[in-house]
């Protein structure tokens, strides 16, 4: 696939899964923009991609700062962006009653509120122009709960939910909206330990059994090949040989 001239923003770009997919597009020609929650991050992504991306730090819990991102993209690139990857994600694991309730909200904000605020405001520069992705990072977990995930599967039954009626609000208007629901994928993101961990926070050792972010990246390549009649809304990604 050829995309030369096309316009992605990527959220939690900087790291696993979120760099893997910046990288992956600009292997395809496209011209990218990441952001991060935190700018020594974004520094050395763009540091490290040679200058062949653009990217600022962003709270995607900051609906303003969302806006004000988005509207600059979109000056720099003459009004166009084609492709959203909404990937900006926070866990925190632990039992439910020892949650404390700025946690959760954090995590929900993160998760669910930050990828609402990007899908409206990126939305409504798709919508005039007739086309256009929106894709949402989403996980196994938006379907599956797990004991000491009730933040995160909440955040992320939730994402399901948001894409899947966005996804049929806008294919009328020729904005194709998909979650991609990874299982175990080696980013270091976080376990259920009660420790939290930012989208992509490195590696673990011993974990080459799950998923690899560039699997992921690979597959929103994929979504993309679709003819404009084709829209897979929801798509499952599993390790095909996990530890038994």
């Amino acid at each position: 696939m050829s995309a030369n001239g096309k316009v992605a923003i990527v959220t939690g770009g900087s790291r696993g899964i979120g760099r893997a997919v910046a990288e992956a597009l600009l292997g395809q020609g496209w011209r990218v923009h990441i952001c991060s929650k935190s700018p020594e991050s974004v520094e050395r992504a763009l540091s490290d991609m040679a200058g062949a991306v653009e990217g600022q730090a962003v709270d995607v819990r900051d609906e303003g700062a969302v806006e004000a991102f988005v509207r600059s993209v979109g000056e720099a690139e003459g009004g166009r962006i084609d492709l959203l990857v909404n990937n900006a994600g926070l866990g925190v694991f632990g039992p439910v009653d020892e949650l404390s309730g700025e946690v959760f909200r954090e995590v929900i904000e993160t998760n669910l509120l930050g990828a609402f605020y990007f899908l409206r405001s990126v939305s409504r520069v798709m919508k005039p122009r007739g086309e256009g992705w929106i894709v949402n990072i989403a996980s196994l977990a938006g379907k599956n709960a797990m004991a000491g995930g009730a933040a995160y599967n909440a955040s992320k039954f939730g994402l399901i939910g948001l894409s899947e009626a966005a996804m049929l609000d806008l294919r009328p208007h020729g904005v194709r909206v998909a979650a991609i629901l990874p299982g175990s994928v080696d980013t270091g993101f976080g376990h259920p330990s009660g420790k939290s961990a930012g989208q992509g926070a490195g590696k673990g050792a011993g974990q080459s059994w799950r998923l690899q972010p560039e699997d992921v990246a690979a597959m929103v390549l994929h979504l993309l090949t679709y003819p404009e009649n084709a829209l897979p809304s929801l798509v499952e990604m599993r390790p095909t040989r996990p530890p038994k």
